[in-house]
């Protein structure tokens, strides 16, 4: 399904500039991008997957991951193929960086009656990159909008986009978990093909519109496993706010990287590093759930325990304040 894209321009008779990332591609005539679904044809700029849905899923909220956003909910996950990074150790290749056979076509007006018939209120946009989606994901959470004002929009994204094409779809995004895969630009430029400012900007912007948002970082050995960079990382998302929920994950080999997966007492000391700037930290992708859990910041008390997606809420009131200290806390 071909639809036209949005923020382009002409560069040169036919030849076309895409505007919607940092990359700003040059487009000949019959040429896609670095993210190989926008197509310049015959002069015009082509969305390539609109509609195209490559994963569908009933996913708990966990798995995003958002610890802090209607946790113990279910959400309706979509995803589609292509992407605008390079990821190495990409883990979701199969649909990143590759075109799958299988896809189920969707309009967005189909969006509100999936998430009734699935029960849920949410939808995410996810497994693959939803910025190279960006039309349909602008129709599709403009629906679930007009379906029900209550009802939210995710984005679990790599946050690599322009500021105009952000502003624009987060007058319809409650939430997004944003992959800050490295804190320096010369290695984001380098191994995974983007930029560091702009990904910075994305949730500066964001937590300025007042998007709720948690930071995810891979870390990957030889990639971004360097505490003095992992430490300037973490004292620039406090700047922001200390509120911001952090997920550290464990890499395992993927694609086409294939370094042992991440040493856990080196996730275990990069936890305690980043608790030294930000109140709610998490490890993801290890066994236990001791790391999962949301404690109250001042006085300690458990909040809500996760073993596995089995999550309960302990000590926080309905008015999203600690039972035992009164302390509010960033929670949707």
């Amino acid at each position: 399904m071909k639809i036209n894209s949005l923020f382009y321009e002409e560069f040169k008779d036919d030849i076309l500039k895409c505007t919607l990332c940092p990359h700003q591609c040059i487009l000949y005539p019959g040429k896609t991008g670095i993210c190989r679904v926008r197509q310049n044809i015959k002069g015009e700029m082509y969305s390539l997957n609109y509609g195209d849905v490559t994963s569908m899923a009933l996913d708990p909220m966990e798995k995003k991951p958002l610890f802090h956003f209607h946790p113990g909910k279910k959400i309706l996950s979509l995803g589609t193929w292509g992407c605008n990074l390079k990821c190495p150790f990409c883990q979701n290749y199969e649909i990143a960086h590759m075109k799958p056979e299988y896809q189920k076509k969707i309009y967005p007006s189909a969006i509100p009656s999936l998430m009734e018939n699935y029960g849920v209120q949410g939808v995410a946009y996810t497994y693959s990159e939803p910025i190279v989606w960006y039309e349909f994901v602008l129709d599709s959470s403009r629906q679930v909008k007009y379906a029900n004002p209550d009802n939210y929009n995710v984005l679990v994204t790599n946050g690599l986009i322009n500021k105009k094409p952000l502003r624009l779809m987060l007058q319809y995004i409650d939430a997004m978990n944003i992959d800050l895969k490295v804190f320096d630009d010369k290695s984001y430029m380098k191994i995974l093909k983007g930029r560091l400012d702009p990904i910075k900007n994305t949730i500066k912007i964001a937590y300025e519109e007042g998007i709720h948002i948690e930071v995810t970082t891979l870390v990957v050995p030889k990639i971004n496993d360097n505490l003095d960079e992992l430490e300037e990382e973490f004292s620039w998302l406090a700047s922001i706010s200390k509120d911001i929920p952090l997920h550290l994950s464990r890499y395992f080999p993927a694609y086409k990287y294939n370094e042992p997966p991440t040493d856990i007492n080196f996730l275990e000391e990069t936890y305690e590093l980043a608790k030294k700037y930000l109140n709610f930290v998490y490890i993801g992708n290890i066994l236990s759930s001791t790391y999962e859990n949301t404690y109250c910041p001042d006085c300690g008390a458990l909040l809500i325990s996760r073993k596995g997606y089995d999550i309960k809420i302990e000590n926080l009131n309905e008015n999203g304040e600690c039972k035992n200290c009164g302390r509010k806390i960033c929670i949707v």
